[in-house]
């Protein structure tokens, strides 16, 4: 029998157990349609995991309806002796949603919020009157091998005494020297182990800000994600402080040492100091006027936050404060997310779970088969645009994924400057600057040889490339350096394509190029043609268009029925745009292999009850999923109306009919965006053979 439900049981202190569940989470919104997240009792509201997880998965959830008691209630009903009254009201709001929802993931009462004198395991007793299987969570921070496996024995055996059905035991923050020992361990259940990552551990600005109620007298919200490696206190010379600090340092210093403060800032343009996180200024002293103009005439800044209790007093308050993962610290959920998938064996949990297979295809399904594919076969994407900030998150994001490599273009100094100041990581990235590249003269001897019948020298060549990234990066990709290259979040469209077709060229099968978008709508894939590229095109290129674009389609497992679009269906108009529209579905129809159906409008091409009064025996309408539009204009106008008035997520344009992949970005992309269409570009990229270039 299908399992509907999964219950996540923190057995020890700070063992990390919204990590667990952040992960599962993310395999079972790929693999159903709806489903819920539970808190049977929570310490306050509102409540940072379940913010998390309905914010990070657009979960269709009311949070008042994802968790059943607070502390207090709970702590009232057994202290009178109404354990089962609490059952019964835990129960009824768990039974509700799994009514409504096709699996429930709940995460069981925190070991630290809950504090009862209990001669019980509520999480486990909850379980079985969940009739939900357990996961158990062990921290295994700090301890050896041999207590870790005394941990999980004594784990196994409680939910076994307990009656419970044991599904599984994560030990969390365990020591990498430990995992091949404890994964060798023979069970029942399945058993993983998952190492500390420091960087998903450690403070936050935003922990600081909060726990201290500190105010922000430098910066802006987006810095409160920043993460913070150590806590110091600048008490010395501004010259002895220089030689203390380290990158992503927290400082704390009274509100008076003007010297330490200004310099701080001042020492973020240095190429040759560590760049601290944050400054946090003690003593109830406000900045004269003076001081805070000269900070603000800073073109770049660290943010400031300050409290009016002493030095001493922070210090203490600081060293108690734990980190909380919040909804919009895109820098560690991308680290969890990413250790998890390298744990932990998604398809033995599926297997366990007996998941049947549905035929809908959520975004967040399709987003995530892109990221495995081309996780499966890694590949090496360029982005000449790192000057972006959102090139550099989504960089960071794919690399901590593990998903592609990543080769940036531009002053190596100067970007990892950068990044520290954003609080992003790309040190795995590669990172080339045109201006200094061990292989330049190669690549402009090749770019002079392709442009000669252009006039184009090997000096002029140089000059080209050593100037506009798009070219070098291009270049990158056509001598094998780089398996495909994403551009276009702040140059146009045609700065991003001419070089592609000057370079890379079109396959000798296909005349045109030309785009798709991948519209995932609430429970299908839909696939745009062209929205992007070809302003006019041709009765022959519309055909053209239209069987790149199901080759595309199914080159990511979509089965293509194409649908040539048009204001009439069937016989019911005419006219030079309808006539075009006919001619390219019978240049299409001399291909049996392809499902085609044209001219037909939009809505008899993907609405079933309509596609029967117009075409009732059409083996495409009210079922097509490749979307052929008759020109730029209306291929254009209708996928940003779909993607604005319905929700639907846009990704794209994805480039088509080139050699090798080359893949332009809308300048209003957003993060996610890019991620989805750098995926697409190693997917496109794989099994064509690349070398990898040294700076």
């Amino acid at each position: 029998m299908k399992l509907q439900s999964l219950y996540i049981s923190q057995l020890e202190f700070e063992s990390g157990a919204v990590i667990i569940s952040y992960g599962l989470m993310a395999m079972l919104k790929r693999k159903y349609k709806k489903v819920a997240f539970f808190r049977p009792i929570v310490s306050y509201l509102p409540n940072n995991d379940i913010d998390l997880i309905i914010n990070n998965f657009k979960l269709d959830l009311d949070p008042q309806d994802c968790f059943g008691v607070t502390n207090e209630e709970a702590k009232k009903l057994i202290s009178k002796n109404k354990t089962t009254k609490l059952y019964e009201i835990l129960i009824e709001k768990y039974e509700k949603l799994k009514s409504e929802y096709d699996f429930v993931l709940i995460q069981g009462v925190s070991k630290e919020s809950l504090h009862m004198d209990i001669d019980f395991d509520i999480n486990l007793e909850l379980a079985k009157n969940f009739d939900t299987p357990v996961i158990g969570v062990l921290n295994g921070k700090n301890k050896s091998c041999e207590q870790i496996l005394e941990d999980i024995s004594i784990e196994a055996h409680t939910i076994q005494s307990s009656g419970a059905n044991h599904f599984a035991t994560f030990v969390n923050r365990i020591d990498p020297s430990c995992k091949e020992k404890i994964k060798k361990t023979k069970t029942s259940y399945l058993l993983y182990c998952i190492q500390e990552v420091p960087a998903i551990s450690n403070l936050t600005i935003a922990d600081i800000q909060e726990s201290l109620k500190a105010e922000m007298i430098i910066g802006e919200e987006k810095d409160l994600h920043k993460t913070i490696n150590n806590i110091k206190i600048g008490a010395m010379s501004f010259e002895n402080y220089l030689e203390y600090i380290d990158d992503q340092d927290l400082i704390i210093v009274p509100a008076d040492r003007i010297d330490i403060i200004v310099g701080s800032i001042a020492a973020i343009h240095s190429k040759t100091v560590p760049t601290i996180s944050c400054m946090l200024l003690t003593g109830n002293i406000k900045l004269k006027k003076s001081i805070k103009k000269i900070l603000q005439g800073f073109s770049e800044h660290i943010p400031v936050l300050q409290v009016k209790q002493t030095t001493f007093e922070i210090a203490k308050k600081v060293s108690n404060i734990k980190a909380i993962l919040r909804s919009n610290n895109s820098q560690k959920t991308s680290l969890i997310e990413g250790f998890f998938n390298n744990c932990v064996d998604m398809e033995a949990i599926e297997e366990h779970l007996q998941i049947d297979s549905f035929h809908i295809v959520t975004p967040i399904m399709f987003e995530y088969s892109l990221l495995k594919r081309a996780r499966e076969n890694k590949q090496t994407i360029v982005l000449p645009e790192a000057k972006d900030e959102r090139i550099l998150k989504a960089s960071e994001i794919l690399l901590n994924s593990n998903v592609v490599d990543i080769i940036l273009l531009g002053e190596p100094q100067e970007l990892q400057r950068r990044s520290q100041l954003l609080g992003i990581d790309i040190s795995k990235a590669t990172i080339i600057d045109p201006m200094d590249c061990s292989y330049i003269d190669s690549l402009a001897v090749e770019f002079a040889k392709i442009r000669k019948h252009k006039g184009i020298t090997q000096e002029q060549a140089l000059e080209i490339l050593q100037t506009n990234n798009n070219y070098f990066a291009t270049m990158l990709v056509h001598m094998g350096h780089a398996s495909g290259m994403v551009s276009g979040s702040i140059s146009t469209t045609a700065d991003t394509v001419r070089p592609a077709l000057q370079i890379i060229k079109t396959t000798p099968d296909t005349p045109i190029v030309s785009s798709v978008f991948f519209m995932c709508l609430d429970t299908k894939v839909l696939v745009y043609g062209d929205c992007a590229i070809n302003l006019d095109p041709t009765a022959s290129e519309l055909a053209s268009i239209a069987k790149s674009s199901a080759k595309t389609a199914k080159a990511f497992g979509i089965e293509p029925k194409v649908a040539m679009l048009s204001y009439s269906t069937g016989e019911s108009g005419s006219g030079a745009d309808v006539q075009k529209v006919k001619e390219a579905t019978k240049i299409l129809q001399e291909d049996s292999s392809l499902l085609v159906e044209g001219p037909i409008q939009y809505d008899a091409a993907i609405e079933k009850s309509v596609a029967l009064s117009k075409l009732p025996n059409s083996k495409v309408a009210g079922d097509a999923n490749v979307l052929i539009f008759p020109d730029l204009n209306t291929g254009n106008n209708t996928y940003k109306a779909v993607q604005r008035s319905s929700g639907a997520v846009a990704i794209g344009p994805i480039l088509q009919g080139l050699n090798k992949p080359i893949n332009d970005l809308s300048r209003g992309c957003l993060v996610s965006d890019i991620v989805n269409t750098i995926a697409i570009t190693a997917i496109q990229a794989q099994g064509t053979p690349t070398k990898k270039g040294k700076k």
